[in-house]
């Protein structure tokens, strides 16, 4: 098993993806992952809809305009969404799940790819939720944060560097000035 800092350092975004569909036992423990998430006040206001579909992977990778095309080639994607009538920080709930999605899917020597959907247009100008919302039958007021592309790595990208870490931008204390 991979300590948390193993795993924050190797994990990098992955746009390339092996053509081999993940085992029941992954996908149950992405899955766990994400509802093991935690939630301001324990809502748990989050939801995942999970997709395998060759032809749904498809259509979802035309959600936006750049930076989802890797989503067709991925052999499972989870939609992450939250209801915001039971929690005001539901933005900040889903966003703890997706990268919780991730961590797990580099402890299983997965890649994955997180694709922001909020505030994002897809090649029409339609709004990239609303074109999740309706391929996916996903209801009202159900928001769509992103979505994670998840598959094994075509290949395997270098570590972060952490010598290359930019502490500079932390301030002990107070906010130092930089001048």
């Amino acid at each position: 098993m991979k300590t948390l800092q193993e795993l924050l350092i190797n994990r990098r975004s992955t746009r390339e993806f092996l053509d081999e569909p993940l085992t029941p036992e992954q996908v149950y423990e992405l899955l766990q992952a994400a509802l093991l998430s935690p939630a301001s006040k324990s809502t748990n206001e989050w939801s995942f809809v999970v997709v395998d579909d060759k032809n749904t992977l498809e259509a979802l990778s035309r959600c936006k305009q750049h930076g989802a095309k890797m989503i067709a080639k991925a052999p499972l994607a989870i939609v992450v969404c939250a209801d915001p009538r039971l929690n005001d920080v539901w933005i900040e709930d889903a966003s703890i799940a997706s990268i919780l999605i991730q961590l797990q899917a580099e402890d299983l020597g997965l890649g994955s790819c997180w694709v922001q959907l909020r505030n994002r247009l897809n090649e029409s100008g339609f709004p990239a939720e609303d074109y999740v919302r309706d391929l996916l039958n996903i209801p009202t007021p159900h928001q769509i944060l992103s979505i994670i592309a998840i598959g094994k790595k075509a290949k395997e990208r270098a570590p972060h560097n952490v010598d290359e870490l930019e502490w500079e931008k932390v301030h002990l204390g107070r906010w130092r000035s930089e001048e």
